[in-house]
């Protein structure tokens, strides 16, 4: 079987060393990856979809306070939610990473926390690559079906979270700190988002299966 095509939403300025993970981590599995910005142009139809890390969500688009000092991307979040609201409906297999969790769940009517730094006091501030946050998983979730394990230790490059969950989402993830790690549709077939990163854990199995069931998932007849 031919690999099934899997947009993958970026920014028009993303480095290439971070697509190169993006890339990877779907073509591993076999896929086969096509990145989706602002300035390129749309493909007629995909297999699957993984909305993709990256700056802050506007936050006129979930009735939030407007932050100062943060970077924003206006017109990825008008892609972004031109693509789910056509492909979700498709039933299309979609994978919200980081910011991809936030804008699932921002376009299902959900909303976020703006700055977890401030909303927490007291908050640890974590920002890395590797590893070092733990999160638990609910048992019976399609997330703890797909990852195997009822915790995980994860990276952390946010400082957004989804707050209160939109139409037909449930939380299915939360770190030790009670913040939301994790999200899935009761209504789809396949439409989960996890706030961490898990192309960047190359050697990670748990995180690797939940490409791979993205990857499979995109294969399946619909």
């Amino acid at each position: 079987m031919s690999r099934p095509l899997i947009g993958i939403t970026t920014s028009d300025y993303k480095s290439q060393l971070a697509w190169c993970f993006d890339w990877f981590a779907v073509w591993r599995h076999g896929g086969r990856p096509l990145r989706l910005s602002p300035s390129r142009p749309l493909p007629e139809h995909l297999d699957g979809l993984i909305i993709g890390g990256g700056d802050d969500i506007q936050a006129h688009l979930y009735g939030g306070e407007v932050q100062l000092d943060v970077r924003l991307d206006p017109a990825r979040d008008e892609l972004e939610l031109s693509l789910l609201n056509r492909f979700i409906p498709q039933n299309t297999p979609v994978l919200g990473i980081c910011r991809g969790a936030q804008l699932i769940n921002v376009h299902l009517g959900g909303t976020l926390d703006p700055d977890i730094y401030t909303t927490h006091e007291g908050l640890k501030r974590r920002r890395t690559v590797l590893p070092r946050k733990t999160v638990d998983i609910v048992g019976g979730s399609q997330l703890y079906q797909l990852l195997g394990v009822t915790w995980c230790r994860v990276n952390s490059l946010h400082h957004q979270a989804v707050n209160q969950a939109g139409k037909g989402i449930k939380i299915v993830a939360r770190d030790r700190d009670g913040l939301v790690q994790g999200i899935e549709s009761e209504a789809h077939d396949f439409l989960i988002g996890v706030q961490w990163h898990p192309e960047w854990l190359i050697f990670n199995r748990p995180q690797q299966r939940l490409i791979r069931a993205l990857v499979k998932a995109a294969k399946a007849p619909r």
